[in-house]
């Protein structure tokens, strides 16, 4: 028995190493871990039990069955992150730079697989070239198993992808279907087609930075959620992420013991200006609401307009939106709306209540985003709300104009508890424009007609810029004290803890993609 114990040994020894020591300096001389030592940052320590160490590739074209290295480029199976069980991958740039294999797809589905059956997270660590080239069509076939079983799992379980590294071509499918992308700045990237391909087909020259890197995807693509400054600072965002979501679609939003105290803030009384086109930053109303440093914004420096991210409030994880008066006036267009309606599915898949925080002029007008289709892309964010069956809240805190103001979550597609503070202006457009149609004749033809809109600007403005004709229809379930916005909420959504919501019965809704 010692003997195939030595045996065994030398073979784990070998999986350990990876594409070898020569390899393992070159990772880390650019600045990155290994596949295993991102595992053990991830994982809770002792937790993790390896599946699939000793497996091997199975090609022998172009010399491959003489360069063999146990687990074949990506190190799979399960753990705990903070006590919870979690499905995990790690590729291994060691071995054939990451590159996918038959066996290499096998193993990842696998850890799918069982992920899908026992209701738990799938996190990806992505550090790959790519296909693996020697096995031509099989390994893009392994591929789309991967792409098969991301759709299948999404919704039933939160799969999350880190990007540790190159993320080329078919490679970056897999990262696009799961729930939340981290890229790492400055060693990893994300594109469809290289630098190279680029330049040869449109001529432009570009870099693997510009092209596809971390920055690139969360300030003007939106590809990635987090753009983090190294890996361990990705790895500590898996975790906390993974904290505001339930193992799966069946369990509800996880919650944590509160102590409750007075729950008044009276520095929300504070925050909004007297003058209605000034700007304020609805991040102060955020932190004021929630539980203290609890806020994990996500899609930061994308899409500015629109703020999105995970709270906790007296203990319960929710998921929160909000117009940014601070950027753009807050205005909706194209990127917001994507944005806010990816995150809102989201949340409504694993039984997270939202929270919205409305202060929207309307859409944002010009050629360019009506040709870009405003139209069908703000649609996306009224399907998402529309669809949503989670408990849902609006406060509406200043302005709420227009078709944006039936989109953002109002009484009139689904929203449980509808909120104005007494600064709220809910009207079919602003005072000024409104007196200009209405009253086009009256100042035409008036002796002083700058005098005679000012009047009538006003006269609109006292009879539709608040929250009481809203009210009066019971559009606006109640108009609160801005100090009282955290105890209202937090009463609120406790009574909406048992919401049952009976959809009709289909296959699937056809959202206007």
């Amino acid at each position: 028995m010692n003997k195939k114990l030595s045996v065994l040994n030398a073979k784990r020894e070998e999986a350990f190493l990876g594409g070898g020591e020569k390899r393992i300096e070159q990772q880390h001389k650019k600045g990155k871990l290994t596949a295993r030592e991102r595992l053990h940052f991830l994982l809770d320590e002792g937790s993790f039990e390896e599946i699939g160490m000793l497996v091997a590739h199975r090609s022998t074209d172009f010399g491959m069955q003489d360069e063999k290295y146990p687990g074949d480029g990506v190190v799979t199976g399960y753990g705990t992150v903070n006590g919870r069980l979690t499905y995990v991958f790690s590729q291994d740039f060691t071995v054939f730079g990451g590159s996918l294999s038959e066996t290499h797809a096998e193993k990842i589905c696998k850890i799918m697989d069982m992920a899908l059956k026992n209701g738990a997270p799938l996190i990806g660590l992505n550090d790959s070239g790519g296909a693996r080239i020697q096995e031509g069509v099989v390994s893009l076939g392994g591929y789309a198993d991967i792409f098969y079983k991301n759709t299948m799992a999404s919704g039933v379980i939160p799969q999350l992808s880190a990007i540790m590294g190159p993320c080329a071509g078919g490679a970056v499918y897999s990262p696009a279907i799961t729930d939340f992308i981290l890229m790492v700045e400055n060693t990893s990237y994300m594109f469809v087609t290289g630098p190279n391909v680029v330049k040869t087909v449109t001529h432009e020259e570009v870099t693997s930075e510009e092209l596809g890197g971390a920055q690139t995807h969360a300030t003007k693509s939106g590809v990635t959620h987090f753009a983090c400054a190294n890996e361990i600072e990705a790895i500590n965002h898996v975790k906390k992420l993974l904290s505001y979501m339930p193992q799966n679609c069946e369990e509800q939003a996880p919650f944590e013991d509160y102590d409750f105290g007075d729950e008044k803030r009276s520095k929300l009384n504070e925050i909004m200006p007297e003058n209605a086109n000034q700007p304020y930053d609805i991040r102060e109303v955020i932190e004021e609401v929630i539980d203290a440093d609890s806020f994990l914004e996500v899609h930061k420096d994308f899409a500015e307009n629109i703020v999105v991210g995970f709270a906790r409030l007296a203990g319960r994880s929710i998921g929160l939106v909000a117009n940014q008066p601070a950027f753009l006036a807050g205005v909706l267009d194209i990127h917001a709306s994507t944005k806010a309606a990816r995150f809102v599915r989201f949340c409504d898949a694993f039984n997270i209540p939202l929270l919205v925080f409305e202060d929207v002029p309307g859409f944002l007008p010009g050629t360019d985003q009506e040709w870009n289709a405003i139209i069908t892309n703000g649609a996306k964010l009224l399907y998402a709300f529309c669809e949503a069956t989670v408990p849902r809240i609006t406060v509406i805190t200043r302005k709420a104009y227009g078709g944006a103001y039936d989109v953002m979550n109002s009484k009139h597609i689904g929203a449980d508890m509808n909120y104005a503070w007494p600064s709220a202006e809910i009207a079919v457009m602003g005072a000024k424009g409104a007196a200009e149609i209405i009253f086009k004749r009256e100042i035409s033809s008036a002796p002083n007609p700058e005098e005679k809109w000012l009047e009538k600007e006003k006269e609109y403005s006292d009879i539709f810029a608040n929250p009481y004709r809203a009210a009066e229809r019971g559009f606006i379930d109640e108009v609160i004290e801005p100090a009282d916005t955290r105890s209202k909420l937090i009463k609120a959504f406790k009574m909406l803890e048992n919401k049952v919501v009976n959809n009709p019965r289909k296959k699937h809704g056809n959202i206007p993609l």
